[in-house]
């Protein structure tokens, strides 16, 4: 189906508001686009108490991480990584998502910030993912843990996950993946059509893998392809969400299917008439409020 009309909508005020494309500008220049959007979103719901912290990479490194929680008593704790390319993003700009996530699944929520290429190259990302998963472990051992994460957060999600089950590391109850990056095939069925050429394009996602991982060898390791693991038997149920128009959708719909394959629960659904993006606008696209329904809804099952 075609795009739903708020996404039509907005997709014709940026283009109105004119600027280059992403894959044109400097890092600097398309994080400081992607920052303005974030004033779109709102403040988003208060907790009982939020925390800045830092946590040591692997390699003697830190980087920020933000702890939302909600209430005194939380059911759980979601490590949370954000979206963008492993490029852009940060901290501020998923707040309002964060805090929508405590809200409705009464989870305290890990916002991890972990650190961005160019200056830090494939896979200082992966290893600070991990680094975060254990200091939350640490910080909250009572706690039930879900990881989850968007675009190159979903892939950062699927990396950790497997890392996890392989290395006997934190045991991790739910894994939620929303349109995740999984493979570095850039020229499958979902990124070559015109129709998907949207916020997210092929051209977009060239940039991207040229700035985390400009070795075409690294690409193709599990820890920046998860979908080209050997085996993905063991590993925690999934939720996977994917975009009807998104050059990621086929990658993200083939790693839910391998691992139905290999055994593991995996609730999935394709959300028509949306674009990739659509899940972090809060209050801005409505998309975003029916997969954090969703999301919600498979938080509590896997809690009960």
């Amino acid at each position: 189906m075609s795009l739903d009309e708020a996404t039509t909508r907005f997709l014709q005020q940026l283009a109105e508001a004119g600027g280059k494309p992403l894959h044109e500008m400097t890092p600097e220049e398309a994080r400081a686009l992607t920052a303005a959007l974030s004033d779109l979103y709102g403040k988003g719901p208060d907790m009982a108490q939020v925390d800045e912290v830092r946590i040591e990479g692997e390699d003697g490194g830190t980087f920020p991480a933000r702890v939302l929680t909600p209430s005194p008593s939380p059911r759980a704790v979601i490590v949370y990584y954000h979206g963008g390319g492993w490029v852009i993003g940060g901290l501020d700009e998923f707040d309002t998502l964060a805090r929508e996530l405590a809200h409705r699944t009464g989870c305290a929520v890990v916002l991890v910030d972990y650190r961005l290429a160019p200056e830090h190259r494939h896979p200082v990302a992966a290893r600070d993912a991990y680094a975060a998963l254990l200091w939350a472990a640490a910080a909250l051992p009572d706690l039930p843990i879900i990881v989850a994460g968007d675009s190159a957060g979903g892939n950062l999600s699927a990396v950790v996950t497997q890392r996890a089950r392989d290395e006997g590391g934190p045991a991790i109850t739910l894994q939620v993946l929303v349109y995740p990056v999984t493979d570095c095939d850039l020229d499958n069925a979902s990124y070559t059509d015109p129709a998907n050429q949207l916020m997210l394009s092929r051209d977009t996602m060239i940039w991207f893998w040229d700035h985390y991982a400009p070795d075409p060898a690294r690409r193709t390791s599990p820890d920046a392809s998860p979908l080209r693991a050997a085996d993905l038997s063991g590993l925690p149920p999934a939720v996977v969400l994917t975009a009807e128009h998104d050059v990621l959708r086929d990658e993200g719909e083939a790693y839910a299917e391998r691992l139905r394959t290999a055994g593991v629960p995996v609730e999935f659904r394709r959300f028509d008439g949306q674009m990739h993006a659509f899940f972090t606008m809060v209050n801005v696209l409505p998309g975003s409020a029916a997969a954090l329904d969703l999301i919600t809804g498979a938080v509590d099952g896997s809690l009960r």
